[in-house]
């Protein structure tokens, strides 16, 4: 067989994704029939800002979605090598291919004889499973302690606000490198980081559902068994791990490889003091307002003030630094795969990616330059999503 022509090469990229073209088309066109329904979501889709962030977005979860899944979008298995296939460039036909085996690698091969593109799909997964994920957890963090410190002051918020500040002060990248190295993780001290900062979910809903219906006992035990049981067996089952310093939970429903639980708490642990900061400034300024003086004069009591009154009023900024600071965590994960810390050495993670093909730039673009692309059009998606957000919150 002959290489492929750029054309035809684009041809077939543009073919495999036909899953996620059609998730895309399905998505917008209910999102658009129905926006007036879907509150701020809604109004997104009157900015075209907004709508290409979010096509950029959704356009990387959706490949991640019937990757990880379905594994509908790959052509090769990302880490398999093939003899022959080193460095080779986009569009060569793969030697001795079999039938029902794809005939070419489309982004031609790395150093290591493994395809680009499969490569490249395969690392959008890593990223959609840990930035959201991570960035989520922070933000349990930051608002269950910063709604407090904001809520309350004194001396509260001065011990709170030092802790912040003490971990904003310390350099990103020294922090995790002294996070994943394989002394600090011997001792097991990302574990005991975890059992701490994953605890924050269970407090967060445990007190929201309190606040809200303690005056209602039967409803307010039904509400709490369903929401905090299942958050609690997957809180134990994610802290839990055999052979380590903490194994004590026989029901284990999935294993997190050591490597990915270190980059996620180190990614918690260093986002949650900035939002530990926004929140708080926001609470500082929210609490000052009419409807919260309504509700102490009502005897509502100060969770509920925060969670109930204070929290939903806060929602855009929240929201759109949300969006944000997924991109950030995105850079990180990059940076982190970049100078092999903490994710496995074979991980298809877009900053391994680029860390392989970056030693052959001055020969070959081919290998570092797809996920490099991909970084950018994720980050961007999600920079340009956070604009459009922050657009239409302003107007409400």
């Amino acid at each position: 067989m002959e290489e492929l022509s750029w054309g035809a090469i684009i041809t077939q990229m543009f073919l495999q994704f036909t899953p996620v073209w059609i998730a895309l088309i399905v998505t917008f066109a209910v999102s658009i029939v129905y926006k007036r329904r879907l509150g701020l979501y809604g109004k997104l889709f009157d900015s075209v800002i907004g709508m290409i962030g979010f096509a950029l977005v959704m356009f990387w979860v959706y490949t991640a979605l019937f990757t990880g899944l379905f594994d509908l979008i790959s052509t090769h298995d990302p880490l398999a090598q093939v003899s022959g296939m080193k460095n080779k460039v986009p569009g060569t036909p793969l030697r001795g291919a079999e039938e029902g085996e794809y005939a070419w690698y489309l982004l031609g091969g790395d150093n290591l004889a493994r395809d680009v593109f499969s490569r490249v799909v395969k690392g959008s997964t890593v990223v959609i499973q840990i930035a959201p994920l991570a960035t989520l957890f922070a933000f349990m963090v930051g608002i269950t302690l910063g709604l407090p410190a904001g809520y309350y002051g004194g001396r509260l918020d001065t011990f709170l606000s030092f802790l912040a500040n003490l971990i904003l002060a310390f350099p990103v990248i020294l922090l995790f490198y002294l996070l994943v190295t394989p002394e600090i993780v011997a001792t097991g001290l990302p574990q005991y980081m975890a059992v701490v900062l994953f605890i924050f979910p269970l407090v967060f809903f445990g007190v929201l559902i309190q606040s809200r219906y303690r005056t209602q006992p039967g409803k307010n035990w039904i509400y709490l068994a369903i929401v905090l049981v299942p958050l609690a067996l997957l809180y134990l089952s994610l802290i839990n791990e055999s052979g380590t310093h903490i194994d004590f939970w026989p029901i284990d429903f999935f294993d997190v490889p050591g490597g990915i639980l270190v980059v996620f708490v180190s990614v918690v642990f260093v986002n949650s003091p900035t939002v530990f900061r926004i929140v708080r400034g926001l609470t500082m300024d929210i609490k000052t307002r009419d409807y919260v003086a309504a509700a102490q004069t009502r005897g509502e009591r100060p969770w509920y003030i925060m969670l109930w009154e204070i929290l939903p009023n806060a929602r855009g900024p929240l929201i759109v630094d949300f969006c944000l600071r997924i991109g950030y965590t995105t850079i990180l994960l990059g940076t982190l795969g970049f100078f092999g810390l903490g994710l496995p050495p074979e991980s298809p993670d877009w900053g391994t990616t680029i860390n392989e093909g970056r030693r052959l730039l001055s020969v070959y673009l081919h290998p570092a330059l797809p996920p490099a692309l991909a970084l950018l059009s994720l980050v961007l998606g999600l920079n340009l999503l956070a604009d459009g957000l922050r657009e239409e919150s302003l107007r409400d």
